[in-house]
């Protein structure tokens, strides 16, 4: 009943924002569990927004903001404090060369915005290229460069947006799965770009694994392949490891299997560990220019304390206690699992991912891979009710694909547990159909 009370006052003052909220009424968070007033625990397998990759209220994490607040929170933008500098040249070691230069600001969305900003200014060209199923951000250009989702009943996006088909290994656009002929494909999304571009293309921007897309990783191989198409038409490479940076996928980055460095970096979400940080890094050249004709990013919360401290402290967190192997390892652990899983359950189509962050795509069933979108929000009811919380994202011609990707600090009994639910939900989910 206090849930139902709660549920109306939200819908009588808040302004919808996306789907339903979820009925799950949060009090408060530790580790990879969420907790309501009365309680009851909620195994996180989402970390929050993708985000809280040192799972929810990690001490040091609590003692930085606390530390923080009283002594440095916000500043003039255009002044520098120690932490700032300190998490840029942390950032710096981390990445390889030439990337060595970092504008830190507060989201996913602004720090693609900035990133793409740069490239234009840089290039002289206007043209930004993406995937179909990409989410790059809300803000203008940012939602410009997103394709899965949110076009539609807006009016016109920026000039100049044009996208390719991202590689689908399950549902493969060339050929059949077991000859499916990604570099193809890829050169024929760069064929139609070359038919329709003005020539005045700027940018490719890509998430090395589409996590709204529905958990699409890029083939090993394809990140060098579509910079060389990047290379020969002049325009820039900028990757947004929103999600997969920072150890996620067993790599401090993604892009790091693929032995390429983009030209410009995005990082956002695991950065803050689940609190507003973002980061664009780029090489001297590509910022000295920008400077030089004037780039221009000011906004309130650019290279604010607080947030850049915070920072500082997920970086030595990960480093000191391991957590890129750790998720290496538990990835593994987790997705044999779900593959365990999907061998006993005919609407469990694919598993795919990386490390800690895991898809598994819910159909009708193996042979037709037909999509099953009242299956697939069944199933997210029942593992809440059982005390599992997973998102599912439904995109056309996809069956609905569960987003996997617990905290990195996520335990081997966790994992097990969460498991062990998941394959209960879809049975009595199944049981009901």
């Amino acid at each position: 009943m206090k849930e139902n009370e709660f549920l109306k006052r939200a819908a009588s003052t808040l302004i919808r924002y996306g789907g339903e909220f979820s009925s799950f009424v949060a009090d408060h968070a530790k580790g990879s569990y969420i907790y309501d007033r009365d309680g009851r625990e909620l195994l996180d397998f989402t970390s929050g927004q993708m985000s809280a990759i040192l799972g929810h209220s990690h001490p040091e994490i609590v003692g930085t903001v606390k530390s923080y607040i009283e002594k440095l929170d916000h500043l003039f933008s255009g002044m520098l404090c120690e932490p700032v500098v300190d998490l840029a040249e942390a950032l710096v070691k981390l990445t390889p060369k030439p990337l060595d230069r970092v504008l830190l600001l507060s989201t996913g969305a602004e720090s693609n915005e900035a990133a793409l900003k740069m490239a234009r200014l840089y290039t002289g060209g206007y043209e930004v290229v993406g995937f179909a199923q990409s989410w790059h951000g809300m803000t203008g250009g940012a939602s410009s460069a997103t394709y899965s989702a949110g076009r539609k009943g807006y009016g016109p996006m920026n000039v100049g947006g044009m996208a390719i088909m991202a590689p689908n290994l399950y549902r493969p656009t060339f050929g059949s799965a077991e000859n499916y002929d990604w570099e193809a494909e890829l050169d024929y999304g760069f064929n139609m770009i070359d038919r329709q571009s003005t020539g005045q293309l700027a940018a490719f921007i890509a998430e090395p694994i589409l996590s709204s897309g529905g958990i699409l990783e890029l083939p090993a191989g394809y990140l060098a392949a579509l910079k060389k198409h990047c290379e020969k038409r002049g325009m820039l490479l900028v990757l947004d490891e929103a999600q997969t940076g920072l150890g996620r996928t067993g790599e401090i980055y993604a892009f790091m299997r693929d032995n390429i460095v983009p030209d410009i970096l995005t990082l956002s979400k695991t950065l803050g560990a689940g609190l507003p940080l973002s980061a664009v890094l780029t090489s001297a050249e590509i910022e000295e220019k920008c400077h030089e004709r004037g780039f221009l990013f000011y906004t309130t919360h650019v290279s604010d304390p607080l947030p850049a401290a915070v920072g500082l402290t997920v970086i030595d967190v990960l480093l000191r206690d391991k957590l890129t192997e750790r998720a290496a390892m538990a990835g593994k652990r987790l997705k044999a699992g779900l593959m365990d899983i999907m061998d006993r359950h005919d609407c469990i189509g694919d598993v795919r991912g990386r490390g800690l962050l895991l898809g598994m795509e819910i159909v009708q069933d193996k042979k037709s891979k037909n999509p099953a979108p009242e299956l697939g929000s069944r199933i997210t009811n029942k593992a809440m009710e059982l005390g599992l919380s997973m998102n599912i994202v439904n995109l056309p011609g996809m069956g609905g694909v569960f987003r996997i990707a617990p905290p990195l600090t996520v335990s081997d009994q966790e994992i097990d547990r969460g498991l062990s639910i998941l394959d209960d939900a879809i049975k009595q989910a199944t049981s009901n159909s």
